[in-house]
């Protein structure tokens, strides 16, 4: 059974949609055994993807920094560890 080329594929367009075909990429990547052309189009179609989700979440921000802006103050954004969670807005990351 061939696999579909890319042209006859309908390219994601929600963020969670994108991840899970960015995941097969790599998976089939990583996997070896592809013909070169095969490695080359899945790498070019990931890094449009990449291009396509960094886009996504580039929106999100700028509508969350709206919201909290038209909330009743200051546009403000805080630093984000996963660790340790939001850095407190106006306290210096360095304290």
């Amino acid at each position: 059974m061939d696999t579909p080329k890319a042209a006859d594929r309908v390219a994601p367009e929600r963020f969670d949609e994108i991840l899970v075909r960015l995941r097969s990429l790599v998976d089939r990547l990583e996997g070896g055994n592809l013909p070169l052309e095969d490695g080359l189009r899945f790498f070019e179609e990931g890094m449009e993807l990449c291009r396509k989700g960094a886009e996504i979440l580039d929106r999100a921000e700028k509508r969350v920094e709206l919201l909290l802006s038209s909330a009743g103050g200051v546009a403000r954004t805080a630093a984000f560890d996963a660790e340790t969670g939001p850095a407190t807005p106006g306290r210096a990351q360095d304290e």
